[in-house]
């Protein structure tokens, strides 16, 4: 879901760092210093669950897992997302430096649904087990349309690139919906307090 380096026009790359940075400033400011090894955690996960991908244009498809990193961090999963963004970019040139900002609010600012799809109070097994799929397949949906409207705005010749990443996308938030949901069910019966922890 990354968008590449050389695709995008100027505003909106400017328009992505101008956002992604007051987000990413906020999170930093309300992080504690013991929630630093979870965000750093979650960091190395989103960077290895989206380092093996598909190319598809403009985009790549890959995992995301912006769902439950969003759902326990929070807020903070602006600074799990840039950080391992910010490796991908310099290490290996996945996405790219100029298209930090925006590949971080397209991927980042989704997965805080994760979080309020997550605080909803569910009692019922069969319910849990939907809330849990939801908080997977919505942050990817949202990321794929965020990502669609990104190229959209870029220009005309791009509504066609932007069509095509958005259906590129449907299966990988069927996936995560249901890799999400194995997870949090897991979480939830072996490691409760990681749902309190940070919020």
């Amino acid at each position: 879901m990354h968008i590449s380096e050389g695709v995008l026009n100027p505003e909106i790359l400017i328009g992505g760092v101008v956002v992604s940075l007051a987000f990413t400033t906020y999170a930093l400011k309300k992080l504690k210093n013991e929630e630093i090894p979870l965000v750093a955690v979650f960091s190395a996960l989103f960077f290895l669950a989206s380092f093996i991908h598909v190319p598809a244009g403009p985009v790549s498809i890959h995992l995301i897992l912006n769902g439950i990193i969003g759902a326990i961090l929070g807020v903070r999963a602006f600074i799990a997302i840039f950080i391992a963004l910010l490796l991908q970019g310099v290490l290996f040139g996945y996405g790219g430096i100029s298209t930090l900002g925006i590949n971080t609010l397209n991927l980042a600012l989704p997965s805080l649904l994760g979080w309020y799809i997550l605080s909803l109070h569910v009692k019922s097994i069969s319910l849990k087990k939907v809330q849990y799929f939801l908080v997977g397949f919505t942050s990817v949906f949202v990321s794929a349309l965020f990502l669609s409207i990104t190229l959209a705005l870029n220009g005309e010749s791009f509504i066609d690139a932007a069509k095509v990443a958005f259906l590129a996308h449907i299966p990988v938030m069927l996936i995560e919906g249901v890799i999400t949901m194995f997870a949090l069910m897991f979480l939830d019966r072996v490691y409760p307090q990681i749902f309190k922890r940070v919020r």
